[in-house]
């Protein structure tokens, strides 16, 4: 039997938040003939229309079918579901007896507010954290990760963050075969090289002009990337762009390629597996030591440590 995956959503949800992981599951049942059967859901039921004024037609929740996985949209309209006890009940509902139920983005909000993350492990959009962890206290919010399951539930960061939820229910329902080719199909990563975006040392630097080369210097990791490297790459003398660049983005050229290694590297420790010094040698550290070293310095922890957490989690 197809499982059953259904997207609630309201008025004002975020489009790309529903429609990203719908596509996802689309296309690995196309590898995987009858593996998904996909249903959008709503309060009212009827067409909903998205916070971008694109509609969806949907079924009312005494319609919809009894779903294997549900998942929840974000977007500027949460508020209202997060805060409709005919929803919140719905939901606490379907969790009771679905195999797993996930929130895209912002729509961490109703399940907090439906009772199920009490304790639990979660992430959400990156411009949420505070206000989420201001309202939740109790959530054990993780503001640097893509995705999180914590058991039967699963949450996401941002937007495009759903995509690689579904991608990760995905290779866990059919296998990592199909998820990655589901991922060549939407031309996506099948394991995306990057943490949580309000983490991101693309945005956090801020570099202006820098951008195109911070995020150059993002795709070849493994390179040198010494402050003469990048002083070429843009076109400078090296003393000239090593003031220029820590004036502008406030660090040093070689603190804001070790914020990227970082980055690249927790991700590949949560998602990979591979060895510790098969990742720092990716992810450009060179030997695992100088990889420690700086995992302390950024997290407090080294790799190994927050690779066993996760796990634990």
């Amino acid at each position: 039997m197809p499982r059953a995956v259904g997207m609630l959503v309201y008025p004002g949800f975020q489009l790309l938040d529903a429609a990203g992981p719908i596509s996802a599951f689309e296309i690995a049942a196309r590898f995987d003939p009858g593996a998904y059967g996909l249903f959008l859901v709503s309060r009212d039921g009827g067409w909903t229309p998205s916070s971008s004024g694109a509609a969806f037609d949907t079924l009312p929740f005494d319609k919809a079918p009894a779903l294997d996985t549900l998942l929840v949209a974000g977007g500027d309209g949460v508020k209202a579901p997060a805060t409709c006890e005919t929803t919140l009940a719905y939901v606490r509902d379907t969790a009771r007896t679905a195999r797993r139920t996930a929130s895209v983005c912002s729509g961490t909000y109703v399940l907090a507010a439906a009772g199920l993350l009490e304790g639990k492990r979660a992430t959400t959009h990156w411009s949420r954290t505070k206000d989420f962890q201001r309202r939740f206290p109790n959530v054990r919010l993780e503001a640097d990760r893509i995705w999180v399951q914590d058991g039967d539930l699963w949450s996401s960061a941002g937007i495009t963050a759903g995509i690689d939820l579904a991608l990760a229910m995905i290779g866990a329902d059919l296998g990592e075969a199909i998820a990655k080719r589901t991922a060549q199909q939407l031309v996506v990563y099948h394991r995306r090289p990057g943490g949580q975006s309000q983490f991101s040392a693309l945005l956090d630097l801020k570099g202006g002009r820098f951008d195109p080369l911070l995020a150059w210097a993002r795709e070849n990791l493994a390179r040198s990337l010494s402050v003469e490297d990048l002083a070429e790459r843009a076109a400078m003398s090296p003393r000239n762009f090593a003031r220029l660049f820590a004036a502008e983005t406030g660090s040093t050229p070689a603190k804001a390629v070790e914020r990227l290694r970082v980055e690249a590297a927790r991700a590949l420790l949560d998602s990979a597996p591979l060895q510790v010094e098969d990742i720092a040698l990716e992810s450009g550290f060179g030997d695992s030591e100088r990889m420690r070293r700086a995992f302390i310095r950024v997290y407090g922890q080294p790799p190994q440590a927050l690779r066993r957490a996760a796990k634990a989690g």
